[in-house]
C-alpha cells in the first residue's frame, strides 16, 4: 500500500472513531440529566437491585445509565468520571469541575426520541452529583465527557443473602476497583465444587442449589476480568434479608 492509501485509511478510522463520540485522549462524548432536588435513596439503586445505594456503600454520587452504557446490567456497580464541556454549554457548565459517579440504575428508552434511547450515551444523575458539575437552576440537558475509572471503595465486597428455600439469590455490591461484576460462583462447606450462578437481574446472582444451613464462598469476576475468591465469608448460621462483609478483602 502506498503513503496515500495509507493516510486514507488512517482517515477513515478517525472518522469511525469520532462517529462514536471518542476523543483522542480517551474521553467520550455524552449528555447528563438529573433525577430531582430531593433523591429518594430507594429510586436510586433500581434496576440493580441495591434498594438504597448508601447501604450498599455508593454514597450519593450515582447515575441511572442509558441502555447503550447498562448492558443489560452488566455495568452495574462501575464506576464512571463525568466532567461538563464547559466550552459547549458555558451557561451551565463549571469550568474544570468533575465527579464520579456509581452505576446503580437504568435510564429507559421512550418512543420520543428521549436521550436514553440506542445508540445515546447520556447520564441521569442524582443531583448531588449532577451540580458538582453543573450550574444551579439548570433543569435541562448538558452536554459532558466522561471515562471509566476504577472505583474507591471502604471497607470489604458485601454480599446480601436473597430468595427463599433452595433458590438462593446475592447481591453483590460494595465492589472496589473495577467495580461491576461479570461472573459469580459459589461453594458450600458441604460441597466440593464450585457452582456457578448466573445473573438474575443487575447485581443479584442466582443458584438453584439448596445452601441453607452451609458456610458459603464465593468468586467474584470482574468485567476487567480480576478474580478473588472470599472464603467462608458468609457463616452457616445465614437466613435471606442479612448483608455479609468480605472484612478488607477487595478489589482494586
Amino acid at each position: 500500500m502506498d503513503m496515500k492509501g495509507k493516510y486514507l485509511v488512517t482517515a477513515i478510522l478517525l472518522v469511525g472513531t469520532l462517529s462514536v463520540g471518542m476523543c483522542s485522549n480517551g474521553w467520550i462524548r455524552a449528555h447528563a440529566t438529573y433525577y430531582g432536588v430531593n433523591d429518594s435513596p430507594a429510586s436510586l439503586g433500581g434496576a440493580c437491585g441495591y434498594d438504597n445505594p448508601y447501604h450498599a456503600g455508593f454514597g450519593a454520587h450515582t447515575a441511572a445509565l442509558s441502555g447503550a452504557l447498562f448492558r443489560s446490567g452488566e455495568s452495574c456497580g462501575g464506576c464512571y468520571q463525568v466532567r461538563c464541556d464547559f466550552p459547549a454549554d458555558p451557561k451551565w457548565c463549571l469550568r474544570g469541575a468533575a465527579v464520579t459517579v456509581t452505576a446503580t440504575n437504568f435510564c429507559p428508552s421512550n418512543n420520543n426520541n428521549g436521550w436514553c434511547n440506542l445508540p445515546r450515551h447520556h447520564f441521569d444523575m442524582s443531583s448531588p452529583a449532577f451540580f458538582r458539575i453543573a450550574r444551579r437552576g439548570n433543569e435541562g440537558i448538558v452536554p459532558v465527557f466522561y471515562r471509566r475509572v476504577g472505583c474507591k471503595r471502604r471497607g470489604g465486597v458485601r454480599f446480601t443473602m436473597r430468595g427463599q428455600g433452595n433458590f438462593n439469590m446475592v447481591m453483590i455490591s460494595n465492589v472496589g476497583g473495577g467495580g461491576s461484576v461479570r461472573a459469580v460462583a459459589v461453594r458450600g462447606s458441604k460441597g466440593k465444587t464450585w457452582l456457578q450462578m448466573t445473573r438474575n437481574w443487575g447485581a443479584n446472582w442466582q443458584s438453584s442449589g439448596d445452601l441453607r444451613g452451609q458456610r458459603l464462598s464465593f468468586k467474584v469476576t470482574l468485567t476487567d476480568r480480576k478474580t478473588l475468591t472470599f472464603l467462608n465469608v458468609v457463616p452457616s448460621s445465614w437466613w435471606f434479608g442479612q448483608t455479609f462483609s468480605s472484612r478488607g478483602r477487595q478489589f482494586v
